[in-house]
């Protein structure tokens, strides 16, 4: 593989800021569970990382999410999870007072793998995008700390690596 892939057995060397917030499966006959968001989580929510809203979206298998491009938000944190599928969330600190100011890290989200099974908070400044590696269509919720307005997010262009090596790591 051209890269080392994250989750949440393996969290070495992440990005400042970023946190990793384990989700437990409840599982019965009936079906299963998983608790997403709890307002008592104090390390992904809040003085600093308020709920705001919740939002998902879906996105068809090997499908970057703005494939050339970074997404990034001046005042806001992403808090996502991969509900259904498995994703690739790539993040990169592009911030000049970070100590992990040009850290790349690329981690494994989705609900078939118990060390997979996470919430990562996305710092504010941090770019961030995401790839569907399943053969089945990537389900995403995210946890934003804010209302969207547009105002708040950009893109620039990514020039730090290629979605088309995750590809051939996934295929």
């Amino acid at each position: 593989m051209k890269f080392e892939y994250l989750d949440f057995a393996n969290q070495k060397d992440i990005i400042e800021g970023v946190v990793l917030r384990k989700l437990t499966i409840h599982k019965d006959e009936s079906g299963m569970l998983v608790e997403t968001l709890r307002s008592d989580w104090r390390d992904v929510v809040g003085s600093d990382s308020p709920f705001a809203m919740q939002y998902l979206s879906q996105t068809p298998t090997q499908v970057a999410r703005d494939e050339d491009q970074w997404h990034f938000h001046k005042h806001q944190k992403d808090r996502f999870i991969c509900i259904s599928g498995r994703i690739v969330t790539a993040l990169f600190d592009p911030r000049e007072s970070s100590p992990t100011k040009g850290k790349l890290n690329l981690f494994l989200q989705g609900p078939d793998k118990a060390e997979e099974m996470y919430m990562v908070l996305i710092p504010e400044e941090v770019y961030h995008g995401f790839m569907v590696i399943s053969k089945s269509p990537g389900y995403l919720l995210n946890f934003p700390t804010q209302l969207y307005t547009g105002q708040d997010e950009g893109r620039i262009k990514n020039d730090v690596f290629s979605w088309q090596d995750v590809r051939f790591d996934f295929s």
